[in-house]
């Protein structure tokens, strides 16, 4: 598996730097190579989040290079809107997240638009993707009726597609909702689809779907569709369970969502003590997902007195610094 993968990157390597010609069938093989199982793990088991950070925007951008060859191919349209999430995710909004926001307020606002951005990049190759698999579903709705059909013909097949969909056409949604009008009407569509990809594959990729119902259901997304918010709580206890408690992400997720608008700080301090207390290397295909959790666990216990000011005595400034 190794040997094959060095070999497909090395002949993307001669499409991006040397221009050479190959034909429909080497491309395709490339293209099968690099979108296989496991085509992302070497990302997600790595442990360095600089090399890891560095390394992916050369990957999209190859991933690119080979679609623009390729414009159709399945796998190829799925890895390249995935990997555009995800790094918008982690490497992007990420650490603009972790920025103050008063004081740092350019950096922050330039980071998270950035983000929007590329979380709109994937969105796109994602919803080509989903039109070319079942033409004629971007133009359904779920409120008419009309989506509902092509969600019923949805195969578990289909379960990485509509969790990537929906998770970037959401991602981009929230971090500028009064500029995604058009993203904003299509929040009771993701729901209807996300909820089919639940019910076909609901341990797909470790839980990550009810790790994203536990944002959802605390969201302003679940205040537009009137639903009951006390199902992130229900969520977040099958997510440890899915996970066995090797994933962070959870324990985080939850803190970040629920404890903090809740103001429940001993909830918040526990979960954030729970996801610190994880050894990343006992679940090594989701090392890198762990360790980025772990982050913004210690960021937020950095600005718990910012979060929970009740909780805190304000500070006392000692005049011989001013």
């Amino acid at each position: 598996m190794v040997s094959k993968k060095i070999g497909a990157y090395f002949l993307i390597s001669c499409i991006v730097f040397t221009s050479c010609s190959l034909n429909k069938m080497a491309i395709n093989a490339v293209s099968n190579a690099l979108t296989g199982s496991g085509s992302v793990d070497v990302f997600t088991s790595d442990s360095d989040l600089i090399l890891v950070g560095d390394a992916l925007p050369f990957a999209i951008k190859m991933y690119e290079t080979l679609l623009s060859q390729n414009p159709n191919h399945q796998g190829l349209l799925l890895t390249t809107g995935s990997l555009f999430i995800m790094y918008a995710n982690a490497f992007v909004q990420g650490p603009a997240d972790m920025l103050d926001p008063v004081f740092e307020y350019f950096q922050w606002e330039e980071g998270r638009e950035r983000a929007r951005q590329l979380y709109l990049r994937g969105y796109d190759h994602l919803t080509y993707a989903l039109e070319r698999r079942y033409p004629g579903i971007g133009n359904a709705r779920a409120d008419d009726g009309s989506l509902a059909p092509f969600v019923n013909r949805f195969k578990k097949d289909d379960v990485p597609l509509i969790y990537w969909t929906v998770a970037g056409g959401l991602s981009a949604y929230i971090l500028a909702p009064f500029d995604n009008f058009d993203l904003g009407m299509k929040i009771p569509d993701w729901y209807m689809m996300m909820a089919k990809a639940y019910e076909l594959d609901p341990e797909f990729n470790n839980g990550a779907i009810d790790e994203f119902y536990i944002h959802f259901y605390a969201s302003e997304a679940a205040l537009i569709l009137d639903l009951d918010k006390n199902l992130a709580y229900e969520h977040f206890l099958i997510a440890i369970e899915r996970t066995g408690g090797l994933s962070a992400g959870p324990y985080v997720a939850y803190a970040e969502a629920v404890n903090i608008p809740e103001q429940d700080y001993p909830s918040f301090l526990a979960n954030l003590q729970m996801a610190l207390a994880i050894n990343v290397d006992d679940d090594p295909p989701n090392r890198l997902m762990n360790i980025l959790s772990q982050r913004k666990a210690r960021h937020l216990l950095w600005i718990e007195y910012e979060l929970f000011p009740g909780e805190f005595p304000p500070p006392v400034w000692d005049d011989e610094y001013f």
